[in-house]
């Protein structure tokens, strides 16, 4: 029997936070395809990450909160942070610099599934029937997105969807595997100690990227674009988050995750021209039916561990 008390919703408020969670993790990617028109992936990693560094560390010293972690645990948040932060950012903007808003966001669907995978093969979860059904149906949306028959890696697309897939492995991957030191140290704390890490990391060749882009001849529009991507899809929403699931249930979060790739459908078209195919819809309705399978309630530890990291959609 689970030993945690329930919590039960308290009033409309955190609902209206998590709706503008999502409204901002949903505008991530358009906001970041715009910034990649005029800067490299690696230089936006770099900025998006050392940004999110310094705000988190601002907001942890303010609210009184920042803690050490433990030399023993230090080498498991370093995997945590290459996992979940500097290797995941790498792949998911390189990606997303290659190939569609629509496709980017749907792909991330796959994250409790491939949670799910990552989980059964550490030995947290069990194979059933169910859970095989799911992982097929998304794992075939995913293929039928990529079209690997048709796979041309001169194409852009292919490659990014691929380099989109691998992001979301990893993720999936670092939800798996990062729960402890989150019940250990809080979530917010280990998130601050993951970014740092993560900027330490990607710092050298980013510092590399960021000379060759001569960002100080960008427009301020992109600059905007890279401060709201510090600001809004990363500090403020993963602060939300945070305050949210300590409000009502993580099944009441998770359910508004799918806000996302409706809010990245409705507005990429309008905003930067995207087309919603055939053969997107179909991919959709394979991933969204996989993951729903994966994700009904039940005793998977991995579907909980999705649950209580609602930012993982947004990565």
């Amino acid at each position: 029997m689970d030993s945690k008390p329930q919590i039960r919703d308290r009033g409309f408020t955190p609902h209206l936070a998590l709706f503008g969670v999502q409204l901002m993790f949903g505008t991530w990617p358009i906001v970041g395809k715009v910034a990649l028109r005029s800067m490299s992936s690696t230089s936006l990693v770099a900025l998006r990450l050392v940004g999110a560094s310094v705000a988190f560390l601002l907001l942890q010293v303010k609210l009184g909160q920042f803690r050490k972690i433990p030399r023993r645990d230090l080498a498991w948040l370093v995997l945590c942070s290459l996992l979940g932060v500097a290797l995941n950012q790498l792949l998911f903007i390189k990606g997303l610099a290659l190939t569609t808003v629509i496709n980017a966001t749907l792909l991330g669907t796959t994250i409790p599934v491939f949670t799910l995978v990552v989980s059964i093969a550490f030995g947290y979860d069990r194979i059933s029937l169910r859970r095989s059904l799911g992982i097929v149906l998304a794992a075939s949306g995913v293929i039928f997105l990529v079209n690997p028959l048709r796979a041309d890696f001169s194409v852009q697309t292919n490659t990014g969807n691929l380099l989109i897939v691998a992001n979301c492995l990893l993720y999936g991957a670092y939800i798996a595997v990062s729960k402890d030191l989150f019940k250990r140290y809080g979530a917010l704390n280990v998130i601050t100690w993951m970014f740092c890490i993560g900027s330490l990391v990607i710092l050298p060749v980013g510092a590399y990227a960021v000379s060759g882009d001569k960002l100080q001849t960008l427009p301020a529009s992109v600059w905007l674009a890279v401060i709201y991507i510090i600001l809004v899809p990363t500090l403020t929403a993963y602060y939300l988050n945070a305050w949210a699931l300590t409000r009502v249930s993580p099944s009441t979060v998770a359910t508004y995750i799918y806000l996302q790739p409706l809010i990245a459908f409705g507005l990429a078209p309008w905003i930067l021209g995207e087309r919603f195919n055939s053969r997107i819809l179909i991919a959709s309705l394979l991933i969204f039916a996989g993951v729903g399978v994966v994700t009904k309630r039940g005793r998977s530890r991995a579907v909980k561990e999705v649950a209580e990291h609602p930012e993982a959609l947004a990565h």
